[in-house]
């Protein structure tokens, strides 16, 4: 049956959005997220030194002005909760960290090879690539539905969109479980809040791993300079960005890291907490099993409730009021996207798992924004694929040992989602 009422309450004097440890429980989260939008919906959060704080914005509403008004909220500050000097955001300068004209010429050099048109493309081959992932991982009958499935899948599309060997794709793995989960022990080379990460604040997310993605994506870039390729790199070396303004080496470095990240690790952790809600949400399985053309909307649904980017920082450009609280120019504003996904507000019963909920209003991409997530098209074609061939394929799946999630409150991730199957 689905849970129809929220996590159990939590005092606002529990709440605390800074500390990872908090994030590795499976509904500690969620209620934060509850109480802060019922009490205090943009929340003043203190940080441990060197940081400085941050508002936390947890309402839908809330969320989507913000996410709107890049002039007012910039993302030029950085998009992380970290905070760095002029210098070292000109280091590690992304698509992310860009607003006005210059994202917009750095969005569109790839843009043209995410629309749905051109991701719609990738069917054939994404159906084939499920099967494979599936042939080689169902017959185990109990395994690690992350390792076997979840990370498997999105890599080898990102794999043949880069045009990279598959030999290669438990490296792009391997890199973005140690760049994005920087707070996490069991990935992270050197974790983000010690005093050795010092020595890494001139690389993304502080981590060693980066200089390893640069020296691979430099060796494509040689490669594919000057070439008539049709793949992400090529694409990058080979076209100027329309402001006029050429990818420098840094620019392109940190794009192709960007690349390898988002176009795995946010997939990934979709795929995984949707099968976790599938599992815990049988009868609603059971539905998409009797009516696959169920499967889209569902895709929606699973979207909202994986939610699997925690939060995006931006700064105040000015002074402005926002839910009745004064931010300061200058001050970190944190849009809370999953807490968004689950407002009541927005969302009739938010903890019921829904696969037929219509109208899914959900920010998991981000909604009307300037930095509207350019691989959403991509990320729905794979989700819905593997469902349309995995739920058919199982007369039953449980989980059969300890869920364990990523120790980030950035990415809400699953690290190990152990399951045994029983085949149709």
């Amino acid at each position: 049956m689905s849970t129809v009422t929220g996590p159990a309450a939590l005092a606002l004097s529990d709440v605390d959005l800074a500390d990872n440890d908090k994030f590795t429980d499976g509904s500690l989260p969620w209620r934060m997220f509850d109480v802060l939008r019922r009490e205090d919906p943009v929340h003043w959060q203190p940080e441990p030194a060197p940081n400085s704080g941050f508002w936390a914005v947890t309402r839908h509403a809330d969320i989507v002005r913000v996410d709107r008004d890049p002039e007012t909220f910039t993302s030029m500050r950085f998009t992380n909760l970290e905070e760095v000097d002029e210098d070292h955001i000109a280091l590690r300068r992304s698509l992310l960290e860009t607003d006005g004209m210059r994202h917009r010429a750095m969005r569109l050099i790839l843009q043209k090879q995410f629309t749905p048109r051109a991701v719609a493309t990738y069917e054939t081959f994404l159906r084939g690539l499920t099967a494979r992932t599936l042939d080689a991982a169902l017959p185990k009958g109990t395994f690690d539905f992350v390792k076997e499935i979840s990370a498997d899948f999105p890599i080898n599309v990102l794999a043949r969109m880069l045009d990279v060997p598959e030999e290669d794709t438990q490296q792009l793995i391997d890199w973005g479980n140690r760049i994005i989960g920087n707070t996490d022990p069991d990935y992270a080379d050197v974790l983000l809040e010690s005093a050795e990460s010092e020595q890494y604040r001139d690389l993304p997310f502080r981590s060693p791993a980066a200089l390893e993605v640069f020296e691979y994506g430099r060796k494509l870039a040689a490669k594919r300079r000057g070439g008539d390729g049709t793949d992400l790199v090529s694409t990058l070396v080979n076209n100027s960005p329309k402001d006029g303004v050429p990818l420098s080496g840094t620019d392109f470095d940190n794009y192709f890291l960007l690349l390898v990240v988002a176009g795995n690790e946010t997939t990934r952790h979709a795929i995984s907490h949707s099968m976790l809600a599938l599992i815990n949400h049988p009868d609603e399985r059971a539905k998409l099993v009797a009516d696959p053309s169920l499967i889209p909307g569902g895709v929606e649904e699973c979207l909202r409730w994986a939610s699997p980017v925690y939060h995006f920082r931006r700064t105040a450009t000015r002074d402005v009021d926002l839910g009745g609280k004064l931010i300061r120019e200058g001050d970190k504003v944190v849009l809370w996207f999953a807490s968004g996904n689950r407002d009541a507000d927005v969302f009739p019963d938010p903890y019921r798992f829904d696969v037929t909920r219509e109208n899914i209003d959900h920010v998991t991409f981000g909604k009307g924004s300037p930095h509207f997530c350019l691989g959403n098209s991509l990320a729905r074609l794979e989700m819905r694929i593997m469902f349309e061939e995995l739920l058919p394929r199982l007369a039953d799946i449980r989980v059969s040992g300890e869920v364990r999630r990523v120790r980030s409150n950035f990415v809400n991730g699953i690290k190990e989602l152990p399951v045994t199957v029983t085949l149709a």
